[in-house]
């Protein structure tokens, strides 16, 4: 359903991964599930969610060096973390980090559902939309609004790669970045597709290359 809220559950314990996927999706969630740090971090990187459920002991990557890198890259989904360091100093270095929320386990599963559901209300409420080529870019919702009112619909790959751009403007991005930005493990002519993508949706000059460098966003209107 489209309409379905998308989290990212990251745990490495996959008997409890199950049992999370399972309630959540029971409550109306698409779950995706990441039993590793490398693997969250791909998927946080080139797929949108509404909210991020992150344990810190990950094999790979630790959960906080996961949620670190996400927020150095604009990724601004918000995320609890759940784990079963729950010192005062462990929350307090969650929340520094870059976490919305902190619960410590073992937790009441109606507890965290209600964690859960105050993350996105508080999420909806403010996320900003940004000033693209083409109208207005909503990142959460994948859309762009022209001010006519006409409502442009994007992959998840292609509101990655908006979301970026449009996040640091003046910014010449070399395609090298952008690859490790948006499309980890793929070539830098993945970038080039993209572009042509955006291109093609939102009009011509809503990427401009930058010769021998790479590519910004284009001026909005």
């Amino acid at each position: 359903m489209e309409d379905q809220p998308r989290i990212l559950v990251v745990e490495d314990d996959r008997r409890l991964a199950g049992m999370l996927a399972e309630i959540l999706e029971s409550e109306g969630y698409a779950v995706t599930l990441a039993y590793d740090g490398q693997r969250a971090l791909h998927e946080g990187l080139t797929r949108s969610f509404d909210v991020l459920l992150l344990d810190r002991g990950l094999p790979g990557l630790e959960g906080l060096d996961v949620l670190a890198r996400l927020r150095s890259r604009g990724v601004l989904t918000p995320v609890l973390v759940l784990s079963a360091l729950g010192n005062p100093s462990d929350r307090v270095e969650g929340l520094d980090r870059g976490a919305e929320d902190y619960l410590a386990k073992p937790f009441d599963m109606s507890e965290l559902l209600a964690r859960l559901r105050a993350l996105r209300r508080r999420s909806i409420e403010q996320v900003p939309l940004l000033a693209v080529p083409g109208g207005s870019f909503d990142p959460a919702g994948r859309t762009v609004t022209a001010p006519s009112g006409a409502v442009v619909e994007l992959s998840d790959r292609e509101a990655a790669l908006l979301e970026v751009l449009a996040r640091r403007p003046g910014q010449v991005f070399p395609r090298a970045e952008l690859v490790d930005l948006v499309f980890p493990e793929a070539d830098e002519g993945v970038v080039d597709t993209y572009v042509h993508y955006l291109r093609r949706k939102l009009g011509r000059n809503a990427v401009l290359t930058v010769r021998g460098i790479g590519y910004r966003l284009g001026r909005p209107a």
